[in-house]
């Protein structure tokens, strides 16, 4: 059955009022506000009209100042708002200082359960059921609200130490560290319930991905592995998360590994076969260079007519080099007195 696919909500910078002139007409209005009463001196005290005129004038400065009060904010450098007026998203707010909105707008995006997986607590709800729950999940610490703050600087996300399997089925421990931003607030806002939850999420879930993709080591001819290629595997992590991330507003800076090894239980199996590849490694080429020792050994005893030595003594020769020199103990001499033939 087709499924409806949800629009991408597109960031749109605004800009807002300085907060500093709103500040000097707030501090006016609160001193006017009560200086206001003293026109009830010019006032008959039989003037009904008048006086409700005049304590009609300080409430609407009392109110006023209240109003303007509310809507002071600060941005810190790297630091965003995002307006929402009445469930609509207006627009976000990006250049730091000292600012003034209309108090409408909200201060909290939303409720989230602060157990990840967990079902969401309904937000923006007033009185009713829907009220009362929300007030229950915030007095049990089960749901947090999300700021209409968020910040824009570079995070740091070291995962948990995951077992997955590498391409050959070996199981391997394995985590990283990411550094991610937000690029697009109102794709991080929006589009997802919780960007900080998602990115913890769909970072674990690519890196199970590429572990899969990659053998530990030793692999084929050319074949890139997570232990040898590292520099590889940490760009295609990055491009792996990108893509995953996109629709959270999130833009990645870095993703690279830093702990790989086999798990426990195979550990000490893979350590002997490591260790068994490195002996051989060495033997052989301790079996090459005796052999081009030997050769040479040879074609000077040739060369300078030192020995005439026929098919068997030169057998004998080369089988007594290769002893001497493959051997992994000091060869102990043995004086022949009498001829190779007796």
């Amino acid at each position: 059955m087709p499924t409806a696919s949800h629009a991408v909500t597109a960031e749109k910078i605004v800009k807002v009022a300085s907060g500093w002139p709103m500040l000097l007409l707030d501090i006016a209005l609160f001193f006017a506000a009560p200086l206001s009463l003293l026109m009830l001196i010019h006032v008959d005290q039989h003037d009904v009209r008048g006086i409700l005129s005049v304590v009609f004038v300080h409430v609407v400065l009392l109110l006023l100042a209240l109003f303007i009060a509310f809507g002071f904010f600060t941005l810190q450098p790297n630091e965003a708002r995002i307006l929402i007026l009445f469930g609509h998203y207006r627009g976000t707010v990006r250049e730091s200082g000292f600012h003034w909105a209309i108090p409408f707008y909200a201060r909290s995006r939303g409720m989230v359960s602060a157990k990840p997986g967990a079902e969401s607590t309904p937000s923006f709800s007033t009185g009713g059921r829907l009220g009362i729950n929300r007030l229950r999940a915030l007095a049990s610490g089960a749901a947090q609200s999300l700021s209409t703050k968020l910040s824009l600087r570079a995070v740091n996300f070291n995962t948990e130490t995951l077992k997955v399997n590498d391409k050959r089925g070996n199981p391997v421990e394995i985590a990283a560290v990411i550094v991610w931003r937000i690029n697009d607030t109102a794709q991080a806002a929006f589009d997802v319930e919780d960007y900080r939850t998602y990115v913890q999420m769909q970072s674990e879930s690519a890196i199970r991905s590429i572990a899969s993709r990659y053998a530990y080591d030793h692999g084929d001819e050319h074949e890139l592995t997570l232990r040898g290629a590292a520099d590889e595997v940490a760009g295609a992590l990055r491009d792996e998360l990108q893509v995953r991330l996109v629709k959270a507003g999130v833009q990645i800076e870095e993703a690279r590994l830093t702990h790989l090894a086999y798990a426990p239980e195979i550990a000490p199996v893979m350590l002997r076969r490591q260790q068994a590849e490195a002996i051989i490694s060495a033997r052989q080429i301790i079996v090459q260079n005796a052999v081009g020792m030997v050769h040479m050994a040879l074609d000077e005893l040739d060369k300078k007519n030192v020995v005439k030595l026929d098919d068997e003594r030169r057998a004998a020769m080369v089988s007594n080099l290769l002893v001497v020199l493959c051997g992994q103990n000091d060869p102990s001499p043995v004086i022949n007195t009498g001829t190779l033939y007796t």
